[in-house]
């Protein structure tokens, strides 16, 4: 299955209620909705930054990645939110051996 990397910020009403109810989200809300969508979590924190959250996880397609940052959006929690699709080490060797053969057909603006 491919895996993906989601980062998300939480809003200040969030933190607040987080505050008032403390509780590990990835426990009780990113587990939860991975595994709805046919997933499997592979790993998350809690971070300083631009993003509050990253979750690491596995899904059987973009459609349902699609649906759960949709879904995560629209619960009015986050105010941004940045999905990247990972690519393992095999895939990673795949694209430069077709990159090779691209090379020579791409001429940059100069």
């Amino acid at each position: 299955m491919p895996v993906y990397l989601y980062e998300l910020a939480y809003t200040a009403e969030s933190v607040a209620a987080q505050i008032k109810n403390p509780q590990d989200r990835l426990e009780v809300a990113a587990k939860p909705a991975i595994a709805a969508i046919g997933g499997k979590f592979l790993g998350g924190g809690f971070a300083f930054g631009d993003y509050d959250a990253i979750v690491m996880f596995e899904a059987p397609d973009d459609v349902a990645v699609a649906a759960l940052a949709t879904a995560v959006v629209a619960s009015g929690a986050f105010k941004a939110s940045k999905t990247t699709k990972l690519l393992d080490g095999t895939q990673w060797v795949d694209g430069l051996r077709k990159a090779q053969a691209i090379m020579g057909t791409f001429t940059p603006a100069r």
